[in-house]
């Protein structure tokens, strides 16, 4: 099955690729790496901010990575020239959580975003991860995610 069409499977559709925002670019491919900057918690309506362990309850949290997921795999579409049969699987998530001191869930957060590229790409979705608290994030976001995919 085509990852376009797990992702129509899973009543899912890619943003557009969110530009960067400051002086940087969205990926870069070395060989067969692409390696996507971090993309930050957004949605229809905006940025997702706020903090777990104050703001946000856990499901909040683990939406938001899902969104980041939907945003590395928007810009690894541009990497691939808009082919995602191109992708042999998902290496690496690096996951930063806004977290308040005391919160030690991070992992459960970054779930969101590590069980969506499972459920698109299967078995090769499943990646290496890190899953770190961060005292804020760029415009006050819940999660940022970078990524590195192996293409062919």
């Amino acid at each position: 099955m085509s990852v376009e069409s797990r992702l129509a499977d899973l009543g899912l559709t890619l943003p557009e690729a969110p530009a960067p925002a400051a002086n940087y670019v969205p990926f870069v491919v070395v060989g067969n790496l692409v390696h996507i900057s971090g993309q930050i918690s957004q949605n229809e309506a905006g940025l997702i901010k706020g903090k777990l362990g104050a703001d946000l309850s856990i499901e909040q949290g683990a939406d938001a990575a899902r969104r980041c997921a939907l945003s590395l795999l928007a810009q690894l579409k541009r990497a691939c020239d808009g082919d995602l049969s191109r992708v042999v699987r998902a290496v690496k998530l690096v996951g930063f959580v806004n977290s308040s001191p005391d919160f030690i869930d991070q992992p459960k957060v970054i779930n969101g975003a590590s069980d969506l590229m499972v459920a698109v790409l299967g078995d090769a979705g499943r990646h290496a991860r890190s899953a770190v608290s961060a005292a804020s994030l760029p415009l006050g976001v819940a999660v940022e995610i970078e990524a590195l995919f192996e293409i062919r």
